[in-house]
């Protein structure tokens, strides 16, 4: 398996500043994503671009075979086509681009593919903004700010509510029904058609000259960001950002050249990760995907199980929350474990920081199942980077090691803290003098992958940028090895996370929550870090609740999760764990005193996980402010844990 060389140029400046970039050159790459979908109906066009499953599956054996239906790259194209023309038909442009409102489907992948094929700016919608929201904000300002000249939803009777809130009597809307549902469906408000009949539109020289006329810098898409810090943002996609970024991912992972990839992914096309890089790996790579209807979640992941058992992929790309769930899995399946190690060459995870322990059983398992480690790639990117900058494209004992930027790409790290004056510039004291200043290196980016800006939204734009044009990330990172900045970067936590204490002494999140999750392993799946204008540092854990049953076998496995995380096996060992972590204390910016485990879990609806199945710490201490303000009060409810409680052993 080849893995790219990374190796840096270091150029260090006077005021601490340092760029880093590859010295491997970016290499050409085309100019359209879907010049490589046309590339690969060429030289494979019965190859499996997308697979499958649809409605119920009495199929199904207990072995796990599984029966998909298949889009091959010869179809996929043929198919484009036609929806570039019917896209051409309705006059769609940047002034009227497309909306997709529904999740990742043969229908989605079509329609945005043509989008791309034929130069009209389309916009991947969360599908939550319409089906979880009650009041619809956010995808009223979202439509508000794309004025769409179409709107793609799966279906009239779960999208209805929302398309009658937020699109207007003037914007068609096509349906994922067929085109006797849809006639069949009575009088609207709105002019609707079925994607079917959009797919019998027969594509003409106009579709061709279209494709050859689009502008590498042309908008592709636009991206909305969560608004977890305020309403939705559209991040502009050029075409040069996302083939430029594609590139760049061939060449730090060159094994994707070697082999078709296979991949079974669940992440949301409306995410960067799922919908750039996951997607834009099989196109540009000629692989297959497999949709996976799973869910990083409880439960949820069942799906992802069956899908698993059913498809060995060649590379396998998730979340953390995912990976979290993939270990039980595997523990709990050997024959699963011995199909998924079968071919995968690489894991690799992003959008947060793996947990080390979790990091540690895939490699035992992976030991155990077939011989050998497996490489663990991560990296560090954004919707405004397509998104790949920086890659750690080799193994590391560091699950939070992000390794350096990719090729094409520069990343300038600016130190946040104040220097101590009079250290020779390059020394490595230099780097400690950062730390001891409390300070961080922010990471800056600049690249043909690189945002443009924000759609129609300017002043968000400038403040976007510094003043040399590199995309301020908003996020920190250190040194692998302070003597040697091209060993790798580690993150260092996102900077609009971290806040003070009433001390004045700053916290940093990303660490805590790192040093947290290794320390209370397994009985802590994730924490949210509290204390902002208090006196020391407490947190919210949402708990391991198959491990922390482990602590209480006087239970019934029946038993609520209120009855095991009230149980008193579990409080006194999270006490002695609260209190083995304050050992270690240095003062209170790394003093944890208090803790309470959360019985409700985060919950996606109301925004506290992310699509990606991160965390989403504002939202969490926004919303559970009663919590917080629990575990500060003078004598703490009993659902608090505290220092102050008697001694215990775990």
């Amino acid at each position: 398996m080849r893995l790219g060389d990374l190796t840096p140029t270091v150029d260090e400046r006077p005021d601490g500043t340092v760029i880093l970039r590859a010295v491997q050159p970016l290499e050409d790459y085309p100019r359209v994503l879907t010049d490589r979908l046309a590339y690969w109906a060429r030289q494979a066009p019965d190859r499996t671009l997308l697979a499958w499953n649809r409605g119920p599956r009495p199929h199904e054996s207990e072995s796990g075979s599984r029966s998909f239906e298949r889009l091959t790259y010869a179809a996929a194209l043929e198919k484009v086509r036609c929806l570039g023309q019917a896209l051409l038909d309705c006059c769609l442009s940047a002034d009227r681009p497309l909306a997709i409102l529904s999740g990742n489907s043969v229908e989605h992948l079509l329609l945005a593919l043509a989008a791309q094929h034929v130069g009209v700016p389309y916009a991947p919608i969360s599908p939550a903004y319409s089906l979880v929201s009650t009041d619809f904000t956010a995808l009223k300002h979202v439509i508000g700010l794309l004025s769409p000249g179409l709107v793609f939803a799966s279906d009239r009777t779960r999208f209805a509510r929302a398309l009658d809130a937020a699109v207007g009597p003037d914007v068609e809307v096509v349906l994922g029904e067929s085109a006797s549902d849809v006639r069949q469906s009575g009088s609207s408000r709105w002019k609707m058609r079925s994607f079917e009949s959009m797919l019998s539109t027969v594509a003409t020289s106009d579709v061709d000259r279209r494709h050859k006329s689009i502008a590498p810098d042309a908008v592709a898409k636009i991206l909305f960001t969560s608004g977890s810090t305020g309403t939705p943002k559209g991040v502009i996609n050029t075409h040069r950002m996302i083939c430029s970024n594609q590139q760049a991912i061939l060449q730090t992972l060159p094994f994707l050249g070697d082999e078709p990839p296979v991949l079974v992914d669940w992440l949301p096309w409306h995410h960067t990760f799922g919908g750039n890089h996951n997607v834009g790996i099989v196109v540009y790579n000629g692989g297959s995907l497999y949709l996976d209807e799973g869910r990083p979640m409880p439960g949820a992941f069942d799906e992802s199980v069956r899908n698993l058992r059913a498809v060995a992929p060649t590379v396998y790309l998730n979340v953390p929350k995912g990976y979290e769930e993939l270990v039980r899995a595997l523990r709990r399946d050997p024959a699963l474990a011995a199909t998924f190690f079968g071919r995968v060459q690489v894991l690799f995870y992003a959008a947060a920081g793996l947990s080390q322990h979790v990091a540690d059983e895939l490699q035992e398992i992976a030991l155990a199942t077939c011989g050998e480690r497996l490489v663990l790639v991560t990296g560090l990117g954004s919707t405004e980077t397509a998104p790949m900058a920086i890659c750690r494209p080799w193994e590391s004992e560091l699950s939070s090691a992000i390794g350096l930027p990719v090729p094409g790409v520069e990343a300038k790290l600016v130190p946040l803290g104040r220097l101590r004056h009079g250290l020779r510039r390059g020394a490595p004291e230099r780097w400690s003098a950062i730390e001891e200043a409390g300070g961080k290196l922010e990471i800056r980016v600049r690249g043909p992958n690189v945002t443009p800006g924000y759609w129609r939204q300017d002043a968000l734009t400038r403040d976007a940028f510094d003043d040399e044009g590199f995309y301020c990330m908003g996020d920190a990172a250190r040194p692998v090895d302070p003597r040697d900045v091209s060993k790798g970067l580690v993150f260092d936590g996102r900077i609009k996370e971290d806040f003070k204490l009433s001390t004045g002494t700053g916290v940093s999140v990303g660490r805590w929550r790192a040093r947290i999750l290794t320390h209370f392993a397994p009985y802590v799946r994730d924490a949210v870090i509290a204390g902002h204008d208090r006196d020391e540092v407490g947190m919210l854990v949402v708990p391991d609740i198959d491990a922390c049953r482990t602590l209480c076998p006087d239970l019934p496995t029946s038993a609520p999760v209120s009855a095991v995380i009230g149980h008193s096996g579990v409080r006194s060992c999270l006490h002695a764990l609260l209190a083995t972590f304050a050992a270690g204390a240095t003062g209170s910016a790394t003093r944890l005193g208090r803790a309470i485990l959360l019985e409700e879990p985060p919950s996606l609806d109301a925004g506290e996980i992310t699509d990606k199945g991160s965390l989403n710490q504002r939202a969490i201490l926004d919303r559970r402010r009663t919590l917080v303000d629990d575990l500060y009060v003078n004598q703490p409810p009993p659902h608090v844990i505290t220092l102050n409680e008697p001694a215990h052993e775990c």
